[in-house]
């Protein structure tokens, strides 16, 4: 009986999707399945960018190792252009990197995402080739607070 429910509620969730445009359809499945790169791209424009020596090849696969050995940073989505992934601190923050092709022996990185403390981090993991120790946040919650 519940496994009917389930599939009627997706049946009628694919329904709902398909129905708001063939190009929107296989977008609204990865957000569905949380796999989506939408709110990342959406953010490259305020990303942090730096131009690091290596080729195109090596930076992206020394970048890939290194956010392996990021804590609380799975990888969740690749192209040959971008790695994504979700930083755990404190929540689920998607981040991205981008890479673009300088010269032989220059790429552009790109990090992107909708927090900025963790795009930071993230950044200063991947600019300087090494997993730095997390940053105590400067502020709480609290302290953000405006009365």
């Amino acid at each position: 009986m519940r496994s009917s429910y389930l599939s009627v509620i997706f049946a009628s969730a694919v329904l709902i999707m398909s129905m708001s445009g063939c190009a929107s359809f296989r977008e609204n499945l990865k957000v569905v399945a949380g796999i989506s790169t939408k709110d990342i791209e959406a953010c490259r424009k305020d990303a942090l960018v730096k131009v690091l020596d290596c080729d195109y090849k090596t930076c992206y696969e020394n970048t890939e190792k290194l956010l392996k050995k990021v804590p609380r940073a799975p990888i969740y989505a690749r192209t040959k252009d971008m790695i994504a992934i979700y930083y755990l601190d404190p929540n689920t923050t998607p981040v991205g990197i981008f890479f673009k092709e300088i010269d032989a022996t220059h790429t552009q990185v790109e990090v992107a995402s909708p927090a900025s403390g963790n795009k930071q981090y993230i950044a200063d993991c991947v600019f300087s080739g090494e997993v730095e120790p997390e940053k105590i946040k400067s502020r709480s919650f609290i302290d953000s607070v405006e009365y």
